[in-house]
Protein backbone atom coordinates (compact mmCIF):
# COMPACT_ATOMS: atom_id res chain seq x y z
CA UNK A 1 0.00 0.00 0.00
CA UNK A 2 1.61 3.27 -1.00
CA UNK A 3 1.33 6.53 1.19
CA UNK A 4 -0.89 8.96 0.31
CA UNK A 5 1.96 11.35 -1.01
CA UNK A 6 3.15 9.11 -3.61
CA UNK A 7 -0.73 8.43 -4.89
CA UNK A 8 -1.02 11.92 -5.54
CA UNK A 9 2.48 12.16 -7.25
CA UNK A 10 1.06 9.87 -9.40
CA UNK A 11 -1.92 11.13 -9.97
CA UNK A 12 -0.23 14.49 -10.91
CA UNK A 13 -2.26 16.15 -8.22
CA UNK A 14 0.78 17.50 -6.13
CA UNK A 15 4.48 17.77 -7.34
CA UNK A 16 8.00 17.00 -5.35
CA UNK A 17 8.34 20.02 -4.37
CA UNK A 18 5.22 20.66 -2.57
CA UNK A 19 5.50 17.40 -0.64
CA UNK A 20 9.12 18.25 0.60
CA UNK A 21 7.30 21.50 1.66
CA UNK A 22 4.63 18.95 3.95
CA UNK A 23 7.47 16.86 4.98
CA UNK A 24 9.02 19.75 6.30
CA UNK A 25 6.02 21.31 8.27
CA UNK A 26 5.19 17.49 9.49
CA UNK A 27 8.54 17.50 11.32
CA UNK A 28 8.28 20.91 12.57
CA UNK A 29 4.95 20.39 14.34
CA UNK A 30 6.65 16.87 15.60
CA UNK A 31 9.31 18.68 17.39
CA UNK A 32 6.61 21.83 18.91
CA UNK A 33 6.81 24.59 15.85
CA UNK A 34 3.88 25.88 14.36
CA UNK A 35 3.82 26.53 10.98
CA UNK A 36 3.36 30.66 11.62
CA UNK A 37 6.58 30.79 14.18
CA UNK A 38 10.06 30.77 11.97
CA UNK A 39 13.19 29.93 14.26
CA UNK A 40 14.10 33.88 14.26
CA UNK A 41 10.81 34.71 16.08
CA UNK A 42 11.81 31.61 18.36
CA UNK A 43 15.14 32.75 19.01
CA UNK A 44 13.67 36.67 19.37
CA UNK A 45 11.20 35.43 22.39
CA UNK A 46 13.88 33.45 23.84
CA UNK A 47 15.98 36.32 24.65
CA UNK A 48 12.77 38.75 25.28
CA UNK A 49 11.74 35.74 28.49
CA UNK A 50 15.92 35.51 28.82
CA UNK A 51 16.22 39.03 29.41
CA UNK A 52 12.96 39.38 31.42
CA UNK A 53 14.44 36.47 34.14
CA UNK A 54 17.84 38.97 34.22
CA UNK A 55 16.10 42.20 35.04
CA UNK A 56 14.29 40.18 37.79
CA UNK A 57 17.47 38.73 39.19
CA UNK A 58 19.41 42.04 38.82
CA UNK A 59 16.36 43.62 40.45
CA UNK A 60 16.68 41.34 43.66
CA UNK A 61 20.60 40.75 43.91
CA UNK A 62 19.87 45.38 44.23
CA UNK A 63 17.31 45.25 46.58
CA UNK A 64 19.73 42.46 48.87
CA UNK A 65 22.52 44.62 48.83
CA UNK A 66 20.38 47.82 49.35
CA UNK A 67 19.35 46.07 52.55
CA UNK A 68 22.44 45.11 52.90
CA UNK A 69 23.97 48.21 53.05
CA UNK A 70 21.18 50.04 55.09
CA UNK A 71 22.40 46.98 57.62
CA UNK A 72 25.54 48.49 57.67
CA UNK A 73 24.83 52.26 58.21
CA UNK A 74 22.97 51.51 60.83
CA UNK A 75 25.44 48.84 62.35
CA UNK A 76 27.26 52.01 62.18
CA UNK A 77 25.88 54.43 63.43
CA UNK A 78 25.00 52.25 67.05
CA UNK A 79 28.99 51.80 67.30
CA UNK A 80 30.05 55.10 66.64
CA UNK A 81 27.45 56.50 69.23
CA UNK A 82 27.34 54.28 71.88
CA UNK A 83 27.27 55.46 75.58
CA UNK A 84 30.04 53.34 77.19
CA UNK A 85 28.01 51.33 80.20
CA UNK A 86 30.80 50.59 82.22
CA UNK A 87 30.68 50.77 86.47
CA UNK A 88 26.93 50.57 85.82
CA UNK A 89 25.30 50.19 89.74
CA UNK A 90 21.26 50.48 88.58
CA UNK A 91 19.59 48.00 86.46
CA UNK A 92 17.24 49.09 83.91
CA UNK A 93 14.85 46.77 82.84
CA UNK A 94 13.22 46.77 79.05
CA UNK A 95 10.95 44.50 77.18
CA UNK A 96 12.05 42.96 73.33
CA UNK A 97 9.54 41.25 71.95
CA UNK A 98 8.40 38.91 74.62
CA UNK A 99 11.11 38.60 76.66
CA UNK A 100 12.43 40.98 79.55
CA UNK A 101 16.01 42.11 79.38
CA UNK A 102 18.05 44.08 81.66
CA UNK A 103 20.83 46.11 81.09
CA UNK A 104 22.83 47.79 83.85
CA UNK A 105 23.51 51.35 83.47
CA UNK A 106 24.93 54.58 85.81
CA UNK A 107 21.99 56.81 87.36
CA UNK A 108 22.50 59.32 84.84
CA UNK A 109 22.15 57.03 82.23
CA UNK A 110 19.11 55.76 84.59
CA UNK A 111 17.51 59.57 84.21
CA UNK A 112 18.09 60.14 80.67
CA UNK A 113 16.54 56.92 80.07
CA UNK A 114 13.51 57.89 81.74
CA UNK A 115 13.14 61.36 80.11
CA UNK A 116 13.96 59.91 76.56
CA UNK A 117 17.26 61.10 75.77
CA UNK A 118 18.57 57.95 75.63
CA UNK A 119 16.99 54.90 73.49
CA UNK A 120 17.86 51.38 73.99
CA UNK A 121 19.08 49.55 70.16
CA UNK A 122 19.30 46.04 69.48
CA UNK A 123 23.17 45.58 67.71
CA UNK A 124 22.14 42.30 65.50
CA UNK A 125 25.31 39.63 64.83
CA UNK A 126 27.05 39.87 68.25
CA UNK A 127 29.11 36.61 69.00
CA UNK A 128 26.78 35.72 72.07
CA UNK A 129 23.70 37.12 70.07
CA UNK A 130 22.29 40.03 69.90
CA UNK A 131 23.73 42.83 72.06
CA UNK A 132 22.10 46.44 73.40
CA UNK A 133 23.82 49.12 73.34
CA UNK A 134 22.33 52.97 74.31
CA UNK A 135 22.32 55.93 72.20
CA UNK A 136 21.40 59.66 72.51
CA UNK A 137 17.87 59.94 71.09
CA UNK A 138 19.02 62.13 67.83
CA UNK A 139 21.28 59.02 66.83
CA UNK A 140 18.11 56.66 67.87
CA UNK A 141 15.40 59.20 65.04
CA UNK A 142 18.66 58.65 62.34
CA UNK A 143 18.15 55.24 63.22
CA UNK A 144 14.70 55.13 63.22
CA UNK A 145 14.37 56.48 59.56
CA UNK A 146 16.47 53.71 58.35
CA UNK A 147 15.29 50.77 60.33
CA UNK A 148 12.67 50.81 62.90
CA UNK A 149 12.76 47.19 64.21
CA UNK A 150 16.56 48.00 65.85
CA UNK A 151 15.19 50.85 68.64
CA UNK A 152 14.15 48.73 71.30
CA UNK A 153 13.03 51.48 73.94
CA UNK A 154 13.19 55.03 73.38
CA UNK A 155 11.05 57.20 76.02
CA UNK A 156 8.74 60.40 74.55
CA UNK A 157 10.24 63.27 75.53
CA UNK A 158 8.30 65.48 78.08
CA UNK A 159 8.44 69.41 77.69
CA UNK A 160 8.26 69.76 81.43
CA UNK A 161 6.61 68.51 84.14
CA UNK A 162 5.64 71.93 85.77
CA UNK A 163 2.68 72.75 85.81
CA UNK A 164 1.44 76.05 84.15
CA UNK A 165 -0.39 77.40 87.49
CA UNK A 166 2.24 76.29 90.19
CA UNK A 167 3.09 79.19 91.85
CA UNK A 168 6.67 77.82 93.28
CA UNK A 169 7.51 77.12 89.50
CA UNK A 170 9.75 80.40 90.33
CA UNK A 171 11.80 78.82 93.01
CA UNK A 172 13.96 76.52 92.67
CA UNK A 173 14.78 73.68 94.88
CA UNK A 174 18.06 73.72 96.45
CA UNK A 175 21.03 70.50 95.60
CA UNK A 176 21.47 69.86 99.47
CA UNK A 177 17.81 69.93 100.54
CA UNK A 178 16.87 66.63 102.58
CA UNK A 179 13.49 65.72 102.73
Amino acid sequence: MASLKDQLLKAGLADQKRARQADHARRQAAKGRSDGESAAELAQRARSEQAEKDREANRQLQQAQAEKALAAQVRQLIEQHRIGRAGGEQSWQFVDGRKVKKLMVTGAQHDQLVRGQVAVVRLAGGPAGDAYELVPAVVAERIRQRDAGVIVQLNERRAEDKAEDDPYADYPIPDDLMW
